[in-house]
């Protein structure tokens, strides 16, 4: 059955991807995405598309790929045996934000489809996806909002299913050698194949609708936020760790890397500069040091500006 609906989910990914780039280039103001074509050798291929220098976004990407072959790669068939032996398509769009002022969060986001099939044998197939917000000087007021978002986009689906993907973000979105999550989370969820595929779409589709509604009232709130050098440097430092977990911990990359994806694309996450740092300590007391108090997953939308006292924007900008 969910073969038959293959193109009516890239039509929509393809969709999506155009939605974003438009309403991301508009909050930029000042730059637009360009486009790069490619084919992968194996099977399929697909559209990047590239932001570089703008007024707001150091570097953001919105990529569609459609990628498919007569075999999966070994990352796929260990934690899956079940895919031994049956040929596959993956399509999806993937995003990353990486802004300039420190003072906006980068932000990454992506849905996702997969489908493998063996004559005589029922297709195995899934959805998934996810968006998370990782700040440098978080502000609440940021990040309840966000997550308000999040939770609407998954309510009609089940009055548990917000909860259950913010969890399972916090859980994926860890750096297990640094004790710390990688930001303040979102929604993440994977192999979502129960019940009718028509409803399962809807939920991908309600995830990636509601991206733009979550973070671009962040940017334009932060985006006219004046900045330091320091934070800057603070910024670059922190950048360090996104760097660290997609290289280390991130299962689509290898994902991508072991199946012979487009190496250009799938390291589009990259920011454009990074930095470590030997055994850095900030400041106690300092803007730097109670981003710390954010990089645990709890409970945000019990979360109030003044219950927590944890807004530090208005000191440094």
């Amino acid at each position: 059955m969910a073969h038959e609906h293959l193109d009516d989910v890239k039509r929509y990914l393809l969709d999506l991807q155009e939605r974003l780039c438009a309403g991301l280039a508009q909050a930029d103001g000042a730059a637009q995405f360009q486009e790069d074509s490619w084919e992968r050798e194996e099977g399929g291929g697909g559209r990047s598309r590239v932001m570089t220098n703008g007024g707001v976004f150091e570097k953001g990407g919105v990529n569609f790929s459609h990628v498919y072959g007569t075999q999966l790669p070994p990352s796929a068939t260990a934690a899956r045996p079940e895919l031994t032996g049956r040929s596959f398509h993956a399509v999806g769009v993937s995003w990353v934000l990486h802004p300039e002022n420190p003072h906006i969060p980068t932000s990454h986001g992506n849905v996702r489809f997969f489908i493998a099939e063996k004559v005589g044998e029922p297709p195995v197939w899934w959805f998934g996806g996810g968006y998370d917000l990782t700040p440098f000087y978080p502000v609440m007021e940021d990040v309840v909002h966000w997550h308000r978002v999040a939770k609407a986009a998954c309510d009609p689906f089940g009055e548990d299913v917000y909860a259950r993907y913010k969890s399972w973000c916090d859980e994926y979105f860890y750096l297990k050698h640094r004790d710390e999550t990688r930001g303040v989370g979102g929604l993440f969820f994977d192999d979502l194949n129960e019940g009718e595929f028509a409803d399962c779409f809807a939920m991908q589709r309600a995830v990636g609708d509601s991206f733009l509604e979550a973070y671009l009232p962040i940017v334009e709130r932060r985006k006219k936020d004046t900045w330091t050098q320091h934070e800057r440097e603070f910024q670059l430092y922190r950048r360090g760790r996104y760097v660290e977990f997609n290289l280390v911990w991130d299962r689509g990359t290898l994902f991508g890397l072991q199946s012979g994806g487009r190496t250009e694309s799938i390291l589009m996450s990259m920011p454009p500069l990074a930095c470590w740092e030997y055994a850095f300590e900030p400041e106690s007391d300092s803007a730097e040091a109670r981003l710390q108090a954010f990089l645990h997953p709890r409970d945000w939308l019990d979360e109030t500006d003044e219950d927590t006292g944890l807004v530090n924007n208005g000191e440094q900008s």
